[in-house]
This record gives structure tokens, sequence and C-alpha cells, in this order.
């Protein structure tokens, strides 16, 4: 996980809930690859076939809402999303997101599809490089950049906790 992230836009509407992220009948798989086939049919057919590692989905409203589905922030991640910038996310969303490392950004950037965005986290700006325009947010703290760069809530504690053993204790 970068502190800056370069992406092409994925633009989706208000709304999106985590069935049409990544619809019920899909979730008795395991299989990383066959989730991320099928994140976002029901909303953009295409989506699933051309999304490219390291794109951005920008939103609208309440991005994540419906149930509290961790296989959802997982199938967009392993599809190649780098980033989620949303006006607002559903709470349980948001923390999924967080915990599998995968950046969520309330922002309400104009941005449309294709558009090129470069994301400093640490820094809080995100500017839209094929328009020019840019916007300020909150930057991550630390905490929550460690957590990204380690891949996930889980790998971040494994990762800080070989750190303590391996002082002797």
């Amino acid at each position: 996980m970068k502190k800056e992230i370069n992406g092409k836009v994925w633009k989706f509407r208000d709304s999106i809930d985590t069935d049409v992220i990544i619809p019920g009948r899909y979730l008795r798989t395991f299989s990383l690859d066959e989730l991320a086939s099928h994140v976002m049919e029901g909303e953009n057919s295409e989506f699933a076939k051309n999304v490219e590692k390291g794109d951005i989905i920008v939103a609208g409203w309440n991005f994540g809402c419906g149930s509290s589905r961790e296989q959802a922030p997982v199938a967009l991640k392993h599809a190649g999303v780098d980033a989620i910038v949303a006006r607002s996310f559903a709470r349980i969303f948001y923390r999924n997101a967080i915990n599998v490392g995968l950046p969520v950004i309330v922002a309400d950037i104009e941005a449309d599809e294709g558009d090129k965005l470069q994301i400093d986290l640490e820094k809080g700006i995100i500017q839209n490089l094929t328009t020019g325009k840019s916007c300020h947010i909150q930057p991550f703290h630390d905490f929550m950049l460690g957590i990204l760069q380690d891949g996930g809530l889980v790998p971040h504690y494994l990762h800080n906790k070989q750190d303590t053993n391996s002082d002797g204790l």
C-alpha cells in the first residue's frame, strides 16, 4: 500500500449496497478470483473485466450500505481497486475496507469516468490530473497508514506482534 495512489476513475451513483458490489449468490465461494470476477456486475457489467490494478472508484452518498459482508471490500481490492472516494460510506463497510487494507476516503471530488486521480493519503490531497482540480481531505494518521501499508488489520497486528517478539518479550 502506497501513501500516494494514482489511478483511473470508475464512477458510481449514490447508495451502492453490498449486494450490488458482490451479489449474495457468489458468497459460497472462497476463491478471491471468483469473487473479483463478479464484482459490481449488477451496476456495470464491464467493470470486473476492465478494472485495472490501481483504479479508483468515485461514488456518491452511502457507499457500501446494506449487509455487513466483508467480501464486498475484499472483492473490490482483489479486482484491482486501490481506493474508493465517496461523499459518505456505510459505517460497517468503511471499517471492513480499512480492515482488509482498502483505503476509503470521504470527499466530494469532481471526477468523470476515465479521469486520472492522484491521492496523497499522508498530505490529504486529491488531485484530478485530467481537469487540474483538487480538494483537501482529512490526512490519514500514521496508525491508519500502518494498517493500510501492512495490507489490513490482521497483517498489521501480526507485523507488530512479530516486532514485539523480536525484542525477546
